[in-house]
């Protein structure tokens, strides 16, 4: 029997911040389904101090809802104040896996020859592994060592990670950076009951230097190096010690989590074995990774918060994982940063109607204040997703600008060598190419129309070609991204079933073309018999109805000059996803996309976007 035809039910958690969210997850009628969920908050902090406490009353939880699902009292999940792992079928689960971001979730600070090289590389292993990154050192940042002394002791990371240099290239600044390290003697952030964990993935000719440095100080440990050679990197090995030492270091100083360590169970290659915990946003790459994998797609998510903004993506045919935080682009505790990253005019761009500045500024300074509120009028609701929109592109921007190709020739360099000079290539970010963008967070998921979602995801990402769009509904991607280390069966399937709501496809040419000519001919066969026919001009916005799991025949032909992935000026004839929004025609330009700078216009052309994607229906237009 394989170890999927073993996993008949199985209870996954995600221990947050200020919420524990359990599902339960069941092999129903030949597929897996989420079936059943439950929440409470979680006691990392007083007066329980125990993360497990919220655990059981979020599986409690379940258990009483499924016993009502399924009109019997004799489900039991939990027995003798733990999950109860057991092959009954009435009585406990087959599995229980758990992610965790409570407690501040992974605090790290990284360290690097070149900023922009090794150092880079650095933030892209720790990033990958679910950490919010605190700062990067490096040999060429600027700072008198002092300063950076100062900063390694004032931040308290949960671990360091340390690179630099090329395999047996120079070691003396690598040696420099490690004295730098020694010199803070840094304490974790977590007690000091325990030496900093420090993983160095550099050069290996220094590793001697390192250990005579830091092994006294720090609990070093020494792993391959991150970039071997400037042209590669080698991420893996550093990312699993990374995973390794938030169990052992960080988790096992969390109220509760030795215990929560114990339960996480399931079965793998014949055995039940540990199924470690994972970092929230480790867990989520995970996910995105493995659809990225299984149905061989390009991926694009985001997790929009109250205080910051997570990108995920998985490009090109080696399915590149880059994950990105915005720590400071967020809905409520870091509202106040998008206004001032933004600026007003950015985000009254997307406001069609006029507002005091002083009562947009009063809005942003309460929303931050009182992160819990929600909009209670629909000008209000307006101004939350404007400034949504325009968090979501500035993390955009910002996930671009560091998901990167590696720049290099056959040659090797020096580390020396590369002082002066940028070696990150460009950007592997390529919406043309992109299947499936993934929205979720509170404004997205939650927003009152799906309408909606659909036209902040639209806006702020300026999706290219054909692309098809989708929320998380009840935000189960951590959960399904730990469940996917035994069963990517059951990841899958309960991901594209139940996690996702599809909400449609977008089509958009790309390229400049003048107002008033033809972007996009088309001609699209709908399920129903209709046959949408139009060449649409420049600037505008048509919505079709296309339901989910639907799909229509469509034959397109872009503008002159403009191109849906074929080519500029090349018919393609495709078929569509739907959803439960539909199908959007989207023919306002791409490279450049361009708002009416003069006041009237721009809220005129708004108005009639607005009413096209069906957003807001009270609106007044």
């Amino acid at each position: 029997m394989s170890d999927t035809q073993k996993l008949k039910r199985i209870i996954a958690t995600d221990c947050g911040s200020t919420t524990t969210k359990s599902i339960l997850i069941e092999y129903v009628d030949g597929e897996y389904r989420q079936t059943v969920r439950g929440e409470a908050p979680t006691t990392v902090e007083k007066p329980l101090n125990d993360v497990t406490k919220g655990v059981i009353n979020a599986v409690t939880e379940l258990e009483e809802l499924a016993r009502l699902k399924y009109n019997d009292d004799k489900i039991e999940f939990i027995k003798d104040d733990t999950i109860w792992l057991s092959s009954n079928e009435n009585k406990g689960v087959d599995a229980y896996v758990s992610t965790s971001s409570a407690g501040g979730g992974l605090q790290m600070m990284v360290t690097g020859v070149v900023a922009r090289m090794t150092g880079e590389s650095a933030e892209r292993a720790a990033l990958g592994a679910g950490a919010i990154v605190m700062d990067l050192i490096a040999s060429n940042d600027k700072r008198a060592n002092y300063e950076k002394i100062e900063r390694i002791r004032q931040l308290r990371p949960d671990m360091i990670l340390m690179a630099g240099g090329i395999d047996g290239g120079t070691t003396k600044h690598v040696a420099e950076l490690a004295e730098l390290v020694g010199a803070a003697d840094p304490k974790p952030r977590l007690g000091s009951s325990y030496n900093l964990p420090v993983i160095y993935a550099g050069n290996n000719k220094a590793q001697d230097i390192i250990k005579d440095t830091l092994e006294k100080k720090t609990d070093l440990i020494i792993t391959e190096n991150l970039r071997p050679i400037l042209e590669r990197e080698n991420l893996g090995p550093a990312r699993d010690k990374i995973h390794d030492l938030f169990m052992e270091h960080v988790m096992a100083q969390a109220p509760g989590y030795n215990k929560l360590m114990s339960w996480t169970k399931g079965p793998k290659e014949g055995k039940l074995v540990n199924i470690p915990i994972m970092p929230t946003p480790a867990a989520v790459g995970n996910i995105m990774q493995t659809i990225a994998k299984v149905e061989d797609i390009e991926v694009l998510g985001v997790d929009i918060g109250g205080a910051t903004t997570d990108v995920f993506s998985v490009f090109t045919k080696d399915k590149v994982f880059n994950r990105t935080v915005s720590a400071n682009l967020g809905m409520s505790y870091s509202i106040s940063n998008v206004l001032a990253t933004a600026g007003l005019e950015g985000i009254l761009r997307w406001v069609p109607f006029d507002i005091d500045e002083s009562a947009l500024r009063n809005m942003i300074k309460n929303k931050m204040i009182r992160p819990t509120t929600i909009p209670q009028k629909l000008e209000e609701l307006i101004l939350e997703q404007a400034i949504a929109k325009e968090a979501l592109k500035y993390a955009f921007i910002q996930h671009k600008e560091f998901a990167v190709g590696l720049k290099g020739g056959q040659k090797k360099r020096e580390i020396a060598d590369a002082f002066a000079q940028s070696v990150s290539g460009e950007s592997i970010v390529n919406m043309m190419s992109l299947d499936l963008l993934v929205g979720s967070g509170g404004v997205m998921s939650h927003a009152p129309r799906r309408n909606q979602s659909v036209m902040m995801m639209i806006d702020a990402f300026l999706p290219e070609g054909i692309t098809r769009l989708a929320v998380d509904s009840i935000f189960m991607m951590p959960q399904l991204g730990v469940l996917a280390e035994i069963s990517e069966k059951a990841a899958t399937e309960v991901f594209e079933k139940d996690c996702l709501i599809h909400l449609g496809s977008c089509v958009a040419p790309v390229g400049s073309i003048k107002p008033g000519k033809v972007a996009l001919t088309a001609k699209i066969e709908l399920p129903n018999g209709d046959v949408f026919e139009e060449k649409i001009p420049t600037g505008e916005i048509r919505l079709l109805p296309l339901g989910v799991e639907e799909t229509a025949k469509a034959t397109l032909k872009p503008g002159k000059g403009l191109d849906l992935g074929e080519g500029k000026n090349q018919e393609i004839i495709t078929e569509i996803h739907g959803g439960v929004v539909g199908l959007v025609l989207d023919t306002r330009g791409r490279k450049p996309f361009v708002l009416p700078k003069e006041n009237s216009e721009r809220v005129k052309q708004l108005k009639k976007w607005i009413a096209e994607f069906k957003a807001y229906p009270e609106l007044k237009i």
